[in-house]
């Protein structure tokens, strides 16, 4: 009996002195959250401008550019014409401007909103954005954007 007693007196003193330790930690180490931070804010610096949409072109600047918050749609129709006057729809290249004229209108023949939005460089050949501009139409889009950035300093 007495054996018994003494071994649930130093089971109550274990318990105690393991909510004594317990209660000495009670302070949340961040070091972990912030590692795992860092690295999560490194992946989303490097992945960002990765998700870019389509081909990058240096947009025309001008002076009152209207906004066209539809063209990040991920749905959104966009057609690029780069310098050397190649044509992208999406990311994919067009060797020729009927190949335009027929994606386009697979694309569009399904959809209620039959906008197309051309960003060009602004050194392209003039004659090759009308080139698009009319391939475009030809393949029964209601609304042509054309998108541009406004010019600073003005």
């Amino acid at each position: 009996m007495a054996e018994e007693q003494q071994g649930l007196h130093e089971l109550e003193e274990e318990s105690k002195r393991r909510v004594h330790d317990i209660s000495a930690m009670s302070e949340i180490n961040v070091t972990p959250m912030v590692d795992v931070m860092l690295v999560l804010l490194i992946i989303f610096m490097v992945i960002t401008p990765m998700l870019s949409k389509g081909v990058s072109v240096d947009l025309v600047r001008t002076r009152n550019p209207v906004a066209m918050d539809e063209a990040d749609a991920e749905d959104a129709l966009v057609v690029a014409v780069t310098r050397d006057g190649q044509m992208f729809l999406g990311t994919t290249r067009l060797d020729e401007v009927g190949e335009l004229t027929q994606r386009v209108s697979d694309v569009v023949s399904n959809r209620i909103d039959k906008t197309v939005y051309i960003k060009c460089d602004a050194r392209s050949r003039y004659e090759r954005v009308v080139e698009v501009v009319n391939a475009v139409r030809t393949a029964g889009v209601d609304q042509v954007g054309m998108l541009t950035e406004k010019e600073e300093g003005i």
